[in-house]
């Protein structure tokens, strides 16, 4: 007999860890552990969001005659532990061998890898065949290279599927049309709503153990309106593609106050937990295009984030983990501001986005690396403190998908590793890219002083600190041409600044 662990990242029929399964000997474990839920204190919505997909899940197999042992978090023998509860299901049944999918992570892989000697018979940890490509491609791939730069991968990727190609070239003459979907938003842009689903009574039940055993939690639990099955998230794809995939392209890197799902496909959270394939996903958009939904560039943006970007994250993190966890090149200390936790803090465009991440389990990427992760890395924010909040905050965050992002892409801290320059910005990109310098305290406009946008004088503060390690790349020498031509006095008023803001943040005061 065999037990097959379904983990609550990997909700889908066809997973590796169900093929061939035996309805009549096998058993297929599924539980709720406060290991899982509470080793980072998720929000509210991604561990109610997780319980009743994995309920709902969990119901479909046993609808289909397989026989299921699911242990819910509040059963009163829970064990409270994943390689516990294998091992209280082991000693109830005649089981030869346990096979589980490939975790997320990098932490319960090595745990899942001594559960053998532990339980005394064979445990098998299967690829995780949801994915494009595998981590033995990826490293293939990256070996020998100099720079892993995600837009050559990404080529390779689109020659393998055959995704807007035109035999052996792209569809419309080039690869990537990221450079028109930078579109300022415009006033009286009428955004759609994204899909809500209205929660049943396995959701409602979710949701009152949520807020009975996660209370200290961040996030607002309600309204919950999150797709929790396949059928339902199924539905919040087609939604993206009929109604806002024709302007994603021009305003993905758009932000309006008030508008926080813009026009995004926020399937992120349905893909990574299984209850939507990435081939789907991207056929679908590719269909759009042919048959005139959607113009190419949208279509090719869209595509990039899943067939490029998505995979290879994935293959940076496991080509580098452990070490990758403790990267940290800008041997950044500072503390991460309670305004964070609390949102309570004058610049409007940090408030906003840390608001809507309270309310939403979500914020589109550009909120995440632009705002908050620009923030973050300007003012030298402990890469451990950041990873811990962005793992724990958004619905969609697994720690494949979620360290490369955020110790690669936002921080730099793999010093180059991932992306060829510091994703670093004075408040005119975002002044330029949304509206909320509008209603902010803080002026764009102004460089030093009290009326000035924070982030103008740490943004030159970022640079002039780590000129020993920056200023020899390629893509940073305009940064430090500029920097050299200030004046004495110029440089003083930025270190003032920037001094007088760190002691307030360390202070706790309202900035």
């Amino acid at each position: 007999m065999k037990l097959r662990l379904i983990l609550g990242d990997q909700l889908s029929r066809n997973i590796a860890s169900l093929v061939g399964v035996d309805a009549q000997n096998d058993i297929i474990l599924m539980c709720e552990v406060r290991s899982e839920a509470t080793y980072v204190k998720h929000h509210k919505k991604k561990i109610a969001f997780i319980f009743s997909a994995m309920r709902h899940f969990a119901a479909e197999l046993l609808a289909e005659g397989l026989n299921i042992h699911y242990v819910k978090y509040d059963a009163p023998h829970n064990a409270g532990s994943l390689a516990d509860e294998v091992a209280r299901t082991v000693s109830r049944y005649d089981i030869d061998e346990v096979i589980v999918t490939t975790p997320g992570e990098y932490r319960l892989v090595e745990d899942i890898k001594g559960w053998s000697q532990r339980l005394g018979i064979t445990v098998t940890i299967k690829d995780d065949n949801r994915f494009l490509s595998s981590p033995a491609e990826f490293a293939d791939w990256a070996e020998g290279r100099k720079q892993m730069r995600m837009e050559f991968f990404y080529r390779e990727m689109r020659r393998k599927y055959s995704i807007l190609m035109d035999h052996n070239d792209p569809i419309g003459g080039q690869w990537n049309y990221d450079s028109e979907n930078r579109k300022r938003p415009a006033d009286g842009l009428d955004v759609p709503p994204t899909y809500k689903a209205r929660p049943d009574a396995v959701t409602q039940e979710v949701l009152e153990l949520v807020e009975a055993h996660f209370p200290d939690h961040f996030g607002e639990l309600t309204p919950f309106h999150f797709a929790v099955t396949r059928d339902q998230a199924v539905i919040a794809l087609e939604e993206f593609v009929d109604r806002r995939l024709k302007l994603f392209g021009d305003y993905q890197d758009a932000m309006l106050q008030g508008e926080p799902w813009m026009y995004h496909s926020h399937i992120g959270l349905y893909l990574n937990c299984g209850l939507l394939d990435p081939l789907e996903c991207i056929e679908r958009a590719e269909a759009a295009y042919h048959a005139g939904g959607a113009p190419l560039n949208a279509v090719e943006g869209f595509i990039r984030q899943i067939l490029g970007w998505r995979e290879y994250v994935r293959g940076i993190y496991w080509l580098k983990m452990p070490d990758y966890k403790t990267a940290n090149f800008f041997n950044a200390k500072r503390a991460l501001p309670e305004f964070y936790w609390s949102a309570e803090t004058q610049m409007n465009c940090l408030r906003q986005c840390v608001t809507e991440t309270k309310q939403n389990a979500y914020a589109h990427h550009i909120q995440r690396l632009m705002v908050l992760g620009n923030f973050a890395l300007i003012a030298g924010l402990d890469p451990d403190e950041v990873n811990n909040w962005y793992m724990l905050v958004y619905a969609d965050a697994y720690e494949w998908v979620e360290l490369p992002n955020v110790s690669g892409m936002i921080l730099y801290a793999d010093g180059g590793l991932l992306a060829s320059k510091p994703y670093a910005a004075s408040g005119a990109y975002i002044n330029k890219m949304s509206n909320y310098c509008r209603s902010c305290k803080y002026k764009p406009s102004v460089k030093n002083g009290p009326t000035a946008c924070p982030f103008n004088y740490l943004y030159w503060d970022f640079i002039a600190r780590n000129d020993g390690k920056l200023r020899g790349n390629p893509r940073m020498g305009f940064m430090y041409r500029s920097l050299d031509q200030m004046s004495d006095e110029k440089r003083q008023a930025i270190r003032d600044d920037s001094r007088r803001f760190f002691n307030a943040i360390e202070a706790n005061e309202k900035v």
